[in-house]
């Protein structure tokens, strides 16, 4: 009569040895850093889709123009939500002041932004916004883009007060790299960075820039040699989801699910190997030292 086939070692009870609970830890992290990762990649990949809202609030504020003064004060913090918003603002430029942001695009090709300083006189709340400061404050403006710094002919500004109209941006951060010299012409500038701005124009100064869309008197017309009009602003990829970022989400998540898989086989495979023979004893592990050649393990 044949002896019965030993069973194997439970599940569990390999499961809980010591060596194995420590793999199940380390395998448990990796895990854990595969989920994270593929949370982060799915978020990238609905970072589009969430920017259609922020599109939509850009249509919104296409209405209109308010005072500058009304929104935000100069000197204060600039809040994302008033990117985009449409604002006036009444002054004189400081044509002395004028400067090229170099490195900047326009259907495809790279030149300049014509960067003016504009000590403004009203913002819409009759000096209010400015009474506890030093003075009248300067808002930078953008009137538009030209292809070379030679370009300054058209780039004059209209004499006297003005009313600008135009799109509110963010202030930049500079690169730390300075541009080249301009001889003869405005100076350059890698950046619309108000804190750098200040500097040279003085303050106060408000902490975000005025793209321009209109101006009485009219500035000299872009078919005249004058800086061509910037387009609205526009929120690229709205809408949309990025597929490739969507792809690398899942990719991560079955790493994870990989590693704990990897984890259960090598459990299995030790349970296996440590299952009793026909004689009761436990054969030794796979790859373990069974003693030295020609002697019992």
């Amino acid at each position: 009569m044949s002896s019965p086939v030993p069973a194997r070692r439970p599940f569990w009870a390999v499961a809980l040895q010591p060596r194995m609970f420590g793999i199940l830890a380390v395998v448990l992290l990796a895990a854990a850093l595969c989920v994270r990762l593929g949370v982060w990649q799915l978020h990238r990949a609905y970072e589009r889709a969430d920017l259609a809202g922020q599109q939509e609030q850009l249509d919104a504020a296409a209405g209109e123009p308010v005072g500058l003064g009304e929104l935000v004060a100069p000197q204060s913090a600039f809040g994302g939500e008033l990117v985009g918003r449409s604002v006036w603002v009444e002054g004189t430029y400081d044509a002395a002041g004028q400067m090229l942001v170099a490195g900047r695009a326009l259907d495809g090709r790279t030149g300049y932004l014509v960067l003016t300083p504009l000590r403004v006189s009203d913002d819409g709340t009759g000096g209010a916004s400015w009474a506890g400061l030093s003075g009248a404050p300067v808002l930078p403006v953008v009137r538009g883009w030209v292809a070379e710094p030679q370009d300054a002919p058209g780039l004059a500004v209209p004499a006297g007060t003005v009313r600008v109209t135009g799109w509110l941006q963010a202030g930049e951060a500079t690169s730390g790299v300075s541009p080249p010299a301009n001889p003869g012409g405005p100076p350059l500038t890698d950046a619309i960075s108000t804190a750098a701005l200040v500097n040279s124009w003085g303050g106060p100064i408000w902490d975000g820039y005025v793209v321009l869309t209109g101006s009485q008197p009219a500035q000299v017309a872009a078919a005249d040699g004058g800086p061509a009009a910037l387009p609205r602003p526009v929120v690229e990829g709205a809408g949309s989801v990025n597929l490739q970022s969507f792809f690398y989400a899942i990719e991560w998540w079955v790493f994870g699910l990989f590693a704990l898989g990897l984890w259960v086989r090598l459990v299995l495979d030790e349970a296996a190997s440590q299952a009793p023979d026909r004689t009761g004893r436990v054969r030794p592990r796979r790859g373990a030292d069974a003693g030295i050649a020609g002697l019992p393990g």
